[in-house]
């Protein structure tokens, strides 16, 4: 196949001033897009780097990441985005795991260049990478379709971060799908406010965008007041936002009075999203679509489309016009209409693997399929009904957030004889974590315990609260109960103890 390059190369052909990307520090059109990238082209041709080479960037949503993108996809290097909100030393793991060569800091985090140096790699500003020459070839160079091009991390049931590896032909067929679900077409204006970090801000409309020869609107990081001006004064068709910027735009004053009328669409996902949610923007008159999917599947895997919005309200959708779905049950027998099982997805936009795991046993791609660990139904008509997660991965607003990985740092807490993490509902994040702990004598505190948190882990994934107790509760096998906890710090009022 050819890079995705190459996308851009055609519409510079085509439509060489149409409109491609609009960000705070300028406007782009195809012609001048595909030119930036060739500049950073010949950056690479000029470098070390070989094919395969990992180039990690850390920084806000900008055009630069984007053209590194599509420079790594022509010249078969893969891109790991680096999630800006993971502390300084989640950073260097990660680093370290891909073996990243270069680390590409934007400006506004050039402050924590000194700490991540102990990564060991080549650390570049983006105004580094122009070249004084400009690579006069066409963009889209033949490319092998199993060639990685994007490395994103994302933590598995143990918590530990593991790198799902996703081809040039996995985000090829991932746009495909995208397309299909949106209706998509060089007519429409997208405008992207989820992190680029994230395959939702970049794969659900992003780069599917650019494929269609649309334009896509890039903010810098979301914000409810800046999304309902831009709505109302650039009039964009298309949007992604998921259930805590939803809830953060119905909180916003401008809400009522602002003119959503150019959208076509809004697409959630991410959890099982509210229905109080979708239908104050269905009183609007705005469809609210499902999408259901995983970094490790593009993410678009089981989608509605806005027709079906209305009337199909809380389903996930029908499977992807370029996905396989499978129910099982856990006898790994397919799962009759209505009886809910284990969601598995395949498809040509699903990730190859995850990045240096190949020793591990056993992973979710190893039957061919990916096992997701949600369960779903589906019902008579072949729409997808998301039942509940078998993973205890906390969702909090759009960010998956690990107990394991928490308690895994409460181990070397001082004054802790042991603790769990589980999930408490939240008005704003709809869940947020907080920890049910032994403690050696009442003079060790719940801030004492919350604050051991502070250098170790990302502040949105540190705990919130602490509850005390004499016991975890345990089973017949010795193993904590975590949904009896989960139950017992959502009751209210909650008893002393579990």
């Amino acid at each position: 196949m050819r890079s995705l390059a190459g996308w851009l190369q055609r519409h510079a052909d085509f439509t060489p001033d149409k409109p491609a990307l609009h960000t705070d520090s300028g406007d782009l059109n195809y012609a001048q897009f595909a030119k930036r990238v060739r500049n950073t082209v010949s950056w690479i041709a000029a470098s070390n780097l070989v094919a395969g080479d990992r180039v990690a960037w850390l920084g806000p949503n900008s055009a630069d990441v984007l053209v590194m993108l599509f420079a790594c996809a022509e010249c078969e290097l893969v891109l790991l985005p680096l999630n800006w909100r993971l502390a300084d030393e989640e950073l260097i793991n990660i680093l370290d795991d891909a073996r990243a060569g270069v680390l590409v800091i934007d400006p506004a985090f050039k402050s924590r260049k000194e700490k991540l140096e102990a990564f060991g790699g080549l650390i570049l500003d983006p105004s580094d990478l122009d070249s004084t020459s400009i690579f006069e070839q066409p963009l889209g160079r033949i490319v092998d379709d199993e060639a990685a091009v994007l490395l994103v991390y994302t933590s598995g049931t143990t918590g530990r971060p593991k790198g799902a590896v996703l081809s040039q032909e996995a985000l090829q067929f991932n746009a495909l799908n995208a397309i299909h679900m949106h209706d998509m077409t060089a007519r429409d204006r997208i405008f992207t406010v989820l992190p680029l970090f994230h395959v939702g801000g970049l794969n659900i409309q992003t780069l599917p965008g650019f494929y269609c020869g649309a334009e896509v609107r890039l903010e810098s990081q979301f914000d409810p007041g800046s999304w309902l001006s831009v709505v109302a004064e650039d009039q964009p068709s298309l949007t992604v936002l998921v259930p805590a910027t939803m809830q953060a735009v119905l909180n916003h004053p401008d809400w009522s009075d602002c003119d959503l009328s150019s959208l076509r669409s809004i697409t959630t996902g991410s959890t099982d999203v509210p229905l109080a949610l979708i239908q104050a923007f269905h009183d609007r008159n705005v469809p609210v679509i499902q999408i259901y999917g995983a970094t490790e599947t593009g993410p678009v895997a089981i989608y509605q489309k806005a027709e079906q919005a209305f009337d199909d309200v809380g389903a996930i959708g029908y499977a992807g016009i370029h996905t396989d779905v499978r129910l099982l049950n856990r006898n790994g027998e397919d799962c009759d209409v209505d009886v809910a099982g284990e969601l598995l997805l395949r498809g040509k936009h699903v990730a190859t693997g995850y990045w240096n795991r190949d020793s591990e046993q056993p992973e979710p791609f190893s039957s061919g399929w990916f096992a997701s660990g949600d369960v779903a139904r589906r019902d008579k008509d072949g729409r997808y009904w998301f039942v509940d997660r078998i993973k205890r991965v906390i969702i909090s607003g759009s960010e998956n957030i690990y107990p394991a990985e928490l308690e895994r740092i409460l181990n070397g807490a001082p004054g802790i004889v042991e603790a769990a993490v589980v999930g408490q509902s939240d008005e704003r994040w709809g869940e947020v974590p907080v920890v049910v702990a032994v403690r050696e004598a009442d003079t060790v505190s719940a801030s004492l315990v919350l604050d051991f948190f502070a250098d170790h882990l990302a502040r949105f994934k540190h705990p919130k609260a602490v509850y005390f107790v004499t016991a975890l509760p345990r089973n017949a096998m010795g193993k904590i109960e975590n949904q009896r906890l989960c139950d017992w710090v959502n009751m209210k009022p909650r008893p002393a103890e579990p």
